[in-house]
């Protein structure tokens, strides 16, 4: 016994060791509410009004974002001499003491978002300029102007990444990043820019990022900076871009132009890398087959470049501007939204590298395929939302979309595609033409018979997975329409009377089909052959939008998670339909926009006491009672009583409650006529008496 105090001391001393050693380890929770693990503090949202003094002081990350600070005293930092990351986003800093990063010579990465800088931003700047090795600064959300920006990254010449994005800057010159030549990454994002002078970059020699989106930029000519690799300046107000003349290399790979007020299509430097041109809503259109010109000098323009004593005159073909481009990398082009009505001949054949072309929402009218237009490489091709009224294909081409996997033409003025147009697609597995007044083909293709020339072929396509043709008009269709083919996702939905009223022209798809979309096509469960049994891998249904009165038929093997049977003639949610084999499948099925009996909806509370199926428009689901439209959520319990007196015959109802009443009073006037029969009658034969004659 007069041991045991001395293991207990023993104990707790080993206990405390093993505890400090592992103390860059494990999490624990210190003073105030902040979390330490291995040496990153994060205190955000502690509502801390100064830095805390109490943390690891070995720490090399701290995070106090979120904390009403307002001030960064020259002392809150000495604690911590460590430190390499220190973030203070949003903390309503108006204040940083001038020797307030003195004892910090390992701070890396400083994060000042969304503060209020600018009241004393001299102040800041004289902070920063004993940051000797920083190389990340944030300074997003403090509006600051150009002015404050060159004062406050003056002799900051480590900065690898700076972040000045919604701010209030309004030009630019060569002295705010004066210094900064290890500069790699710079955004200026959601500023108010309208001009930058030339040779304000001219200076960031590593400068290989550069974001200028949402500013007022009204154009770039001249654009010069070789060693860019990625520029954003989308959201600007551009209706012009013009790469500087020669044949200097450039490294650019990413080029953001998308939602500006572009004309023409850019010039782009002669001898680049990009792989990625994005043009999205713009005004773009090509205009040579609009003009009638007589002479090469009418279709260019010329360019005036002013650069103090310096003036540079700038020649661009305003209509075959592509043609001295390099685009010899490209594999992303996004086009959409602008004004395109024809594509010149020869500017796809210059993308040979091209793998995603997007003309969503332009103007074209005709789309002519040729040899090497679109390239080989092509394997996503949107022209939906078009005029589309033809699609040529030049004669003997036998490979044109070998490496097509995506085509959309959907929203055109489609009445068919040319013949053999698939029959090099052998990659294709999605295609989408719905909204086109399209026709299937209707023989079997072993009969040999000759099909309109119009009709759209899909069959023995054994790549094809996905097709829509929602509201596309189709007829009944015949029982080998797909036949050959592995269709996972099929959408016909808004083609009324398409199936005629079998799932017949599904049965060659049926084991493989995993969506089905068969909404407004005018099925009703008259239907004997309405039944999905055979649709073994079927997850989602859509049946919205039809005259079903009953559920459909499913087998028991049933993989359904999602069903959709909105608006249509549904007037019973029967307890059979709720302890079935769909319901312990589905996840997710919608029931809306049904003339429900409020009377016959027993199955109601069972299907709302299971965990799955989900009742994603539960809130919307409503019942007819006696005239009124009630929410099922919402039915009180009375209803039920009330429905079993709606159910009785009230013929009969009337009959046993009137027919007692008749037995009692038929039973007393037996009664009384047989107590005073004859007293009765000689009453009246005395008062009637008449004499008689003999």
């Amino acid at each position: 016994m007069e041991l045991l105090p001395l293991w207990l001391c023993l104990s707790f001393h080993f206990l405390t060791v093993e505890w400090r050693n592992r103390s860059g380890t494990v999490t624990a929770t210190s003073q105030g509410g902040c979390k330490s693990v291995g040496g990153v503090v994060d205190c955000r949202g502690g509502h801390f009004a100064s830095v805390p003094s109490s943390l690891p002081s070995h720490s090399h990350k701290l995070i106090l974002d979120a904390n009403p600070l307002k001030t960064l005293w020259n002392h809150s930092l000495l604690h911590y001499p460590f430190l390499e990351n220190l973030s203070l986003r949003s903390c309503l800093l108006e204040l940083i003491g001038q020797c307030a990063f003195q004892k910090q010579p390992h701070l890396r990465s400083l994060a000042l978002a969304d503060n209020s800088l600018s009241e004393n931003y001299k102040e800041a700047a004289a902070a920063f300029h004993s940051l000797l090795d920083l190389q990340r600064l944030d300074l997003s959300g403090n509006s600051l102007t150009e002015d404050m920006v060159a004062l406050m990254l003056q002799n900051l010449s480590s900065l690898e990444s700076v972040s000045l994005a919604k701010n209030t800057i309004m030009r630019l010159d060569d002295s705010v990043f004066e210094g900064l030549k290890h500069l790699r990454e710079l955004d200026l994002q959601r500023n108010y820019i309208f001009e930058i002078e030339g040779g304000t970059f001219d200076g960031l020699t590593e400068l290989r990022h550069l974001n200028l989106a949402y500013n007022n930029l009204p154009c770039i000519v001249d654009f010069g900076l070789t060693r860019l690799q990625f520029l954003n300046v989308s959201y600007n107000d551009l209706e012009w871009f013009l790469a500087s003349g020669g044949e200097a290399a450039f490294e650019l790979e990413m080029l953001d132009l998308s939602h500006n007020q572009l004309l023409f299509f850019p010039l782009l430097p002669q001898c680049s890398k990009l792989h990625t041109l994005l043009l999205r809503d713009n005004n773009m259109g090509f205009y040579r087959d609009l003009y009638n010109t007589s002479s090469p000098q009418e279709m260019v323009a010329q360019f005036l470049l002013m650069d103090g004593n310096v003036t540079n005159i700038t020649t661009v073909n305003l209509w075959e501007e592509f043609v001295s481009s390099d685009l010899s990398n490209l594999r992303f082009l996004d086009m959409s939204q602008n004004q395109f009505q024809y594509l010149p001949d020869g500017f796809l054949k210059t993308m040979p590298s091209l793998y995603h072309l997007n003309l969503n929402q332009n103007c074209l009218m005709t789309l002519h395929i040729r040899e090497h237009e679109p390239p080989g490489a092509l394997a996503e091709l949107d022209l939906s939302q078009n005029q589309l009224s033809e699609l040529q294909l030049a004669p003997g081409l036998t490979s044109c979309l070998s490496n097509l996997r995506l085509f959309n033409v959907s929203s055109n003025e489609l009445l068919g595609v040319p013949t053999g147009l698939f029959a090099s697609a052998t990659n294709i597995t999605t295609i989408d033409m719905s909204h086109n007044q399209i026709s299937l083909c209707p023989w079997p293709a072993h009969l040999n018979r000759v099909d309109p020339p119009s009709c759209v072929d899909f069959r023995n396509m054994a790549s094809l997975r996905s097709l829509s043709l929602e509201g596309c008009g189709l007829g009944a269709l015949q029982d080998c329409s797909f036949k050959g083919t592995s269709l996972t996702h099929l959408d016909l939905s808004s083609n009324w009377g398409v199936l005629n009223g079998s799932l017949a022209p599904l049965q060659d798809i049926a084991s493989t089909l995993q969506v089905l979309s068969l909404g407004n096509v005018g099925l009703s469960s008259s239907f004997a052959a309405l039944d999905f049994s055979g649709f073994g891998n079927l997850k989602d249904l859509d049946l919205s939008g039809n005259s079903l009165t009953s559920f459909p038929r499913f087998g028991d093997s049933l993989a359904l998670q999602t069903l959709d049977l909105r608006r249509n003639s549904l007037t019973a949610f029967s307890q059979r339909a709720v302890s079935g084999q769909l319901m312990r499948s589905l996840r997710t099925i919608y029931l809306s926009q049904n003339p429900y009996d409020c009377c016959r909806v027993e199955g109601w509370g069972a299907l709302q006491r299971l965990q799955t199926p989900h009742v994603a428009d539960l809130d919307m689901v409503t019942c007819n009672l006696s005239s009124r439209v009630i929410r099922v959520v919402d039915l009180p319990e009375s209803v039920p009583r009330d429905c079993k007196w709606e159910r009785v015959d009230m013929g009969l109802l009337y009959l046993v409650l009137i027919l007692p009443s008749c037995l009692t009073l038929l039973v007393a006037c037996t009664v009384v006529f047989l107590t005073f029969k004859k007293p009765l009658l000689q009453v009246i034969k005395t008062r009637c008496h008449w004499s008689s004659i003999y």
